[in-house]
Formats: structure tokens, C-alpha cells, sequence
């Protein structure tokens, strides 16, 4: 086993041996640089992205440019709705961004349809993602429909903060209250609370999380 074949193993560790051949054989090795846009709305969709490395971010945006973020994948995950968009060789309805620079597979469409039947462990991380990803939705939308304001940008933070495995959070408050469909001059005051809380501490570049846990009680 060489060791590309070793990498895609630690991240889909439950992939069966030809599977993992054949996808070395198929796909593609594509390089994300932070911050480049790899998938926009009304693209036609011609493969499949799996991540080994790096975190994606997942959006909808209107026909403003307002943004409307939905949730991430991080190494060893595919986005559902590529899957879903694939398997119905439909255009994009979504847009995905690198928040870190990242490393992904692209696999062509006709072989991860053939894969569904071919392949059981194939078809259990299709089925596993759109779980995944549906229970990160419900919980997005439970936040939004729900919560208040500060609620949700504490939840906002903590998910950044989670999917980083970092305190250091480099993103703008313009990013945040477009992200959150709320004014920059809202998220500016909220932030302003949590640092004078001690929560956290607001830099130039990046916000760094003290302690959210207990907002979250």
C-alpha cells in the first residue's frame, strides 16, 4: 500500500480495499487555497468532493451577495448536497468556500453512482453524510428560528471555535453579521459585551475565545 493509498485509509478508515483503489485510480488531487471559492450557485455539478485535508465552509447566497452560512467539512467528510446534486447531475445550489487551505478529492460522477451498489461502505458514508449533515441544518435552523441574536452568535463562535481546533478565530464582524443575516453594527455591539464579559478578546485580525461554555447553559 503506497502512501496516498495509507492518507485516504486514515480518513475513510471503513472504505474497503477496492474502493480505495479504484477511487486512487479516478480521481483527481485538487489543492484549495484559503479563502478560493470552489463551488458556486448554478454551477454544474461534474463531481464529487471528498476532503482530506482542511475545512470547507458550506453557504447559500442571495442574489445580494448576502450570505447564509449552513455548516463545514472538515477531513475525512463529503458535502451531502454535492452527493445528492451528483447523483442527479443537477447544477449547484449551494456555494462552498476553503476557510483553511485544503486538500480534496474529485471524483467523477459516473463512478460514485456506480459505487452506491458496488460498494457497501460507499453507500453506508452517503447515506452517513446526509444524516450528518441534516442534524447540522436542524441545528443551524434551531438557532436561528429560536434563539436570540447574542444566543446565536455565541453558537456562531463555539462551532468556529470547534471545527478550528482553535481559540484564534480569523474572521472579520462584517463576515460574521453577513453569515448570521444581521448588521455589522449588531454583531459589532454583541462582541463588545462578550469581550467586556471576559468571553473574549477582540484583535485587528481574529477574535480569540476565552470561555463561551457557560453562555451555552
Amino acid at each position: 500500500m503506497n502512501e496516498f493509498s495509507k492518507e485516504i485509509e486514515g480518513k475513510f478508515p471503513l472504505f474497503e480495499k477496492g474502493l480505495i483503489e479504484e477511487m486512487i485510480k479516478v480521481s483527481e488531487v485538487r489543492t484549495i487555497k484559503e479563502g478560493e471559492v470552489m463551488m458556486r450557485t448554478g454551477q454544474y455539478i461534474k463531481s464529487t468532493l471528498l476532503v482530506l485535508d482542511g475545512l470547507i465552509k458550506i453557504y447559500r447566497e442571495d442574489e445580494e451577495g448576502n450570505e447564509f452560512f449552513m455548516y463545514y467539512i472538515e477531513g475525512g467528510k463529503a458535502c451531502a448536497l454535492s452527493l445528492l446534486c451528483a447523483q442527479k447531475q443537477d447544477t449547484s445550489e449551494i456555494m462552498a468556500k476553503a476557510v483553511t487551505n485544503a486538500t480534496v478529492l474529485s471524483i467523477p460522477l459516473s463512478y460514485t453512482d456506480q459505487w452506491m451498489t458496488k460498494y457497501k461502505s460507499w453507500n453506508q458514508f452517503a447515506l452517513s453524510s446526509y444524516r450528518e449533515r441534516f442534524e447540522e441544518l436542524l441545528q443551524t435552523i434551531d438557532h436561528i428560528a429560536f434563539r436570540n441574536m447574542d444566543e446565536r452568535l455565541v453558537f456562531y463562535l463555539k462551532r468556529h471555535q470547534e471545527k478550528l481546533k482553535s481559540n484564534n478565530i480569523p474572521i472579520s464582524i462584517t463576515e460574521i453579521a453577513q453569515e448570521l443575516n444581521s448588521s455589522r453594527e449588531v454583531i459589532s455591539r454583541l462582541l463588545k459585551k462578550l469581550s467586556d464579559k471576559g468571553l473574549v478578546v477582540l484583535h485587528r485580525s481574529h477574535i480569540e475565545v476565552l470561555n463561551l461554555n457557560k453562555m451555552l447553559l
